[in-house]
């Protein structure tokens, strides 16, 4: 079973175990600083003096990375009181745990499966009371910029600034994906694990850089791949690649579990 897992390698590992599975874990992405904080300074300093009616927070990881970009700058106290003014809008349960831990109020919260489009629901649902026509809205990205999200809030008459917290790298050793590329291409892989769009771009792009297309997607043909949710599983498809299946929950635990339901399955039959 093969998975792309990078801060969360060894669970991923133990639970494959646990579950029955051979793990082969290859991290296929890091997160990195931005090359400046002047992007996120200018944000803090504008939401600082009113200048955002509410902010948009995708990743917990995302939360952290700002809060250190102001309090390195000396403006911590301040940010944290205009974003408890604000109303904060989070796409499930990550960006709440850190905005909890910081006591700032969540406005609204997109449930699962978490994606933009149920960010969008949430949204629609406080139309009413609340309309996206002229409001001044900030948007945390992670890494990449979510397109359909700003999109979407645009068309609706918002005023949108993104802003990027972090930046998505490949591993500094990208050794073990060149080596997962070459398992699947063996066809040595029955289970293909996905948790996020990004591992599966940075994957193939190793895959490209070893001129082994052809053999992969034939190795991806014979294996079960098992998809964290909608997000993940629309990457999949732009590279060509249809996911066998979502957990019933968008779980790490839940994904491992049922895919090696279904792939013991597979093998009996």
């Amino acid at each position: 079973m093969l998975a792309f897992e990078s801060r969360r390698a060894k669970e991923i590992e133990a639970l494959i175990s646990t579950f029955g599975g051979r793990p082969l874990v290859a991290p296929a992405m890091r997160e990195v600083p931005n090359q400046s904080d002047a992007a996120a300074l200018d944000f803090a300093e504008a939401l600082i003096a009113g200048r955002f009616d509410a902010v948009m927070f995708l990743t917990g990881v995302g939360v952290r990375a700002l809060v250190d970009t102001v309090e390195r700058a000396g403006r911590r106290p301040p940010f944290l009181d205009a974003l408890a003014r604000s109303k904060v809008i989070t796409r499930g349960p990550k960006p709440v745990a850190v905005l909890r831990e910081l006591q700032i109020p969540i406005w609204a919260n997109a449930p699962e499966p978490n994606t933009w489009r149920e960010l969008m629901a949430v949204l629609d649902e406080h139309d009413r009371d609340w309309p996206l026509a002229g409001k001044r809205v900030a948007v945390q990205e992670y890494g990449v910029s979510n397109v359909e999200l700003l999109e979407a809030l645009r068309a609706k008459g918002a005023d949108v600034t993104a802003i990027q917290a972090y930046q998505w790298a490949l591993p500094e050793d990208v050794a073990p994906l060149e080596e997962a590329a070459r398992a699947v291409a063996r066809g040595d892989v029955d289970v293909l694990v996905v948790t996020s769009g990004i591992q599966f771009v940075h994957f193939w792009s190793i895959v490209q850089s070893l001129g082994l297309d052809a053999e992969v997607r034939r190795g991806l043909g014979r294996a079960l791949v098992a998809s964290i949710g909608p997000s993940a599983s629309a990457e999949l498809r732009r590279h060509d690649v249809e996911p066998s299946f979502e957990p019933s929950h968008p779980k790490m635990g839940l994904l491992i579990r049922e895919a090696a339901e279904r792939a013991g399955d597979l093998l009996l039959s």
